[in-house]
């Protein structure tokens, strides 16, 4: 019913990854882009790491790196999830999608505009419905998780990461310093507080709180002091670690519907 409606999603991270599943389960061809190298922390849910391994299968969606407009077609064909490197999104042009929806999660708009599409969206904080988007969803975790705002805003970044058990910033594992990222521990490894799950350059990474390490940079990616670098849940709940989250599966929705509403209205 909508396979000729494309959907182009900036960001092939966790959040956009739920995103992803709800429209491509609903029908919806997806393509998604990101950047040369990207700073995906969840990775084991995250389509983003098409990028570095050429394919990835999330659930029961597998993205394919493209290179160009054919590869992007040929992966459609096969209802897979083309992943383009393409920072500025100017593949857009080219494919003239229905809809684009920005969730890069950069708390701040990044160039996206009304006019990239006949419907566009906004991901959390950046955006104003009816100014630079026409619709916006909410990222925070709350009463409002997942809701569409047709006019205004979404609530502004605090910069305190959502709590899990009561903890918040102290489960988000920061580089202690600059150079290449390498993990010692994989995700979905139960870590105790102070053990070494990873490197950057020659610093030591420790777990800042004892439970499931959820999430850890691909190596090789180059950190600055203070970059998240991996995430550990305080449930130490394996499962977690290979499941999309109830918080992007609830973005994912509040997407599909404003999708939904645009389809219906043209």
């Amino acid at each position: 019913m909508f396979k000729e409606k494309i959907i182009v999603i900036k960001g092939a991270g966790d959040l956009a990854t739920g995103v992803a599943a709800r429209l491509w389960r609903s029908g919806f061809p997806v393509l998604m882009t990101e950047i040369e190298q990207p700073l995906t922390v969840r990775r084991t849910v995250s389509l983003s790491d098409a990028v570095y391994d050429g394919e990835t299968t999330v659930e029961d969606m597998t993205a394919r790196r493209a290179q160009n407009r054919e590869d992007i077609l040929d992966a459609l064909k096969d209802r897979a999830i083309p992943v383009i490197v393409d920072a500025k999104a100017d593949i857009v042009k080219e494919i003239a999608p229905f809809a684009v929806i920005d969730a890069i999660m950069a708390k701040k708009n990044l160039g996206t505009r009304m006019g990239d599409a006949p419907f566009v969206v906004g991901l959390g904080p950046g955006f104003t419905a009816g100014e630079d988007v026409h619709a916006v969803v909410e990222t925070k975790r709350g009463h409002t998780l997942g809701r569409v705002i047709w006019k205004g805003s979404g609530i502004p970044n605090t910069g305190i990461p959502g709590e899990v058990k009561g903890i918040g910033s102290a489960r988000v594992i920061r580089a202690p310093g600059p150079g290449s990222f390498k993990g010692v521990l994989s995700i979905g490894t139960h870590v105790e507080e102070g053990d070494l799950v990873a490197y950057a350059g020659y610093l030591p990474v420790p777990a800042p709180i004892s439970g499931m390490l959820r999430g850890l940079l691909h190596d090789g990616v180059l950190v600055d002091k203070g970059l998240k670098s991996g995430d550990i849940d305080p449930r130490d709940v394996a499962e977690s670690c290979w499941t999309i989250s109830d918080k992007a599966l609830a973005i994912g929705g509040g997407a599909l519907e404003a999708v939904m509403v645009a389809v219906n209205s043209h």
